[in-house]
């Protein structure tokens, strides 16, 4: 299935179960703009009897981590890519970067602020706990052991109101530590490690599954030809913030960022300045106006 991503090693693996998961992702329709479309699409992700569809219950945030873990593969810059178990509720059979909500057993990660790549000023203590939350999932879903100093937070993900459930997620990027990469064998079912520009056309070809967020770190990631020179990057610039709002049009789901013209009224239509993804039965495409005046990923 994935015949154009260059390595897949180490991790439990249970062959009949995966080729059942295999079959199983194939016969079912792919989501609706990365899974934003199926609460209003798919009786699975439908809201319980409550409010009238006009005054919808949002759910709260939930607070959550993900490392992006970089290395240098001859003259390419690769990325880990870890394959939630389909039977998943939330994002199941996604591939995505290391990582799971914030947990109470998550302390505070504590550190002179000054030695903590791309950090302005003090650490609150929410960050803190991300970091402390980022470095336990990419262990126990990867086995690798992050050092959290060298964790660069380059950017934050609200999604839209109508998701079922929503996690607020902190993303960070590290260099790969040393050691192999051994999946858990429950949320996770397999791992590879891939140039951003293979991720993202083996979405295109619909060989593998990505969330919006997941989409637009790859295709900024695309741009760097090594690890350094990512995270140094990535550290120069203050994390950007991305609330996610949806509006919806012919042929697709539109994804809309702070600074878009449908922004505040979820209306893609609408003519003016463009940050988005759009996320079409043609393809995915990411617009945004370099005049916008907004922070931004690098």
């Amino acid at each position: 299935m994935l015949g154009a991503i260059p390595e897949r090693t180490g991790g439990p693996r249970d062959d009949a179960g995966s080729a059942r998961a295999s079959r199983a992702t194939a016969a079912r329709p792919r989501p609706v703009g990365g899974g934003y479309g199926r609460a209003m699409t798919d009786p699975v992700g439908a809201s319980p009897p409550g409010p009238p569809p006009d005054e919808p219950e949002v759910a709260a945030p939930i607070p959550a981590a993900t490392v992006v873990v970089l290395r240098d593969r001859g003259r390419r810059l690769e990325t880990l890519m870890v394959r939630r178990n389909t039977e998943l509720a939330f994002a199941g059979g996604h591939w995505v970067f290391p990582g799971g909500r914030v947990d109470p057993i998550d302390a505070p990660v504590e550190f002179d602020a000054a030695r903590a790549a791309g950090r302005r000023g003090p650490l609150d203590e929410a960050e803190a706990r991300a970091r402390a939350a980022a470095v336990r999932e990419t262990r126990e879903e990867a086995g690798l052991v992050i050092d959290p100093l060298g964790l660069v937070w380059f950017s934050h993900w609200t999604p839209p109101p109508i998701s079922p459930k929503r996690f607020a997620t902190w993303f960070f990027a590290s260099a790969a530590p040393d050691g192999e990469v051994t999946i858990d064998g429950g949320e996770i079912h397999d791992h590879a490690w891939m140039t951003p520009d293979e991720a993202l056309a083996a979405r295109e070809t619909g060989a593998i599954e990505l969330s919006p967020p997941t989409w637009i770190t790859l295709h900024t990631l695309a741009r760097f030809a090594d690890v350094g020179v990512a995270l140094d990057t990535l550290a120069s610039s203050p994390p950007e913030h991305f609330a996610t709002r949806i509006g919806f049009v012919d042929g697709g789901v539109v994804a809309l960022y702070a600074g878009d013209a449908g922004y505040d009224d979820d209306d893609p239509l609408r003519p003016g300045p463009r940050h988005r993804l759009s996320m079409m039965d043609t393809g995915w495409v990411y617009e945004r106006d370099p005049d916008l005046g907004l922070p931004q990923m690098p």
